[in-house]
């Protein structure tokens, strides 16, 4: 029941966000989320992470996906550990609707940093610092990509061509209000588009 109430929620509050979402989604956004921060960058720094078993993950092979990105560093306590609690929700959300295959939840970790969260694996990755590397770097250089002052941890969204699209701050902000937010994204104008067939006419005046 709480499943279909708030699949019911999402869709009665989508044509808020909907009307031209690509124009407007982070202007409407802020309005509704003070933790809301819009990011709109074409590029992202390095992220030099590895899964459990070993092998790297690059953002580059989740370029069809909507990437949602946080960060556990070593100290980091009860503002990291209640935001991984809250975007377990977030991603229970996320997952009771098609959004589920075309979104992916990063984590990246400190080996003895705590997660005390109920995940779903289905599409959410648990990320460590390749060798050399630490969290706390990691999480800073996404940082400053923040106008922002604070040390509450972010939230980073990557939209599915690669644009690091919005940060929501700390562990405050509304669940409905991220989910909304990428259930947008999934529809928008930036993303991935397929390449326009041109007739011959069209190819051959191109010419000139």
């Amino acid at each position: 029941m709480i499943r279909f109430l708030f699949l019911a929620l999402l869709l009665a509050a989508q044509p808020a966000l909907a009307n031209h979402p690509g124009e407007r989604l982070d202007e409407v956004m802020s309005e509704k989320e003070p933790a809301f921060e819009a990011a709109d960058r074409p590029t992202m720094p390095a992220l030099d992470v590895e899964l459990q078993n070993g092998d790297p993950l690059r953002l580059g092979d989740l370029h069809d996906q909507i990437v949602i990105i946080s960060f556990v560093p070593e100290g980091c306590g009860d503002p990291c550990v209640e935001q991984q609690a809250v975007l377990a929700v977030v991603q229970a959300q996320v997952n009771v609707s098609p959004m589920k295959e075309m979104v992916t939840f990063v984590t990246v970790q400190d080996a003895d940093a705590p997660i005390e969260a109920p995940w779903d694996d289905a599409n959410w990755r648990l990320a460590v610092p390749s060798a050399g590397a630490t969290a706390v770097a990691a999480a800073d250089r996404f940082a400053a990509l923040s106008g922002r002052t604070g040390t509450s941890p972010m939230v980073h969204v990557i939209d599915r061509n690669g644009r690091h699209a919005a940060i929501f701050h700390g562990a405050e902000f509304q669940k409905t209000n991220l989910t909304l937010y990428v259930n947008a994204l999934t529809n928008n104008a930036h993303a991935p588009k397929p390449p326009v067939k041109k007739s011959w006419w069209e190819r051959l005046t191109g010419w000139f």
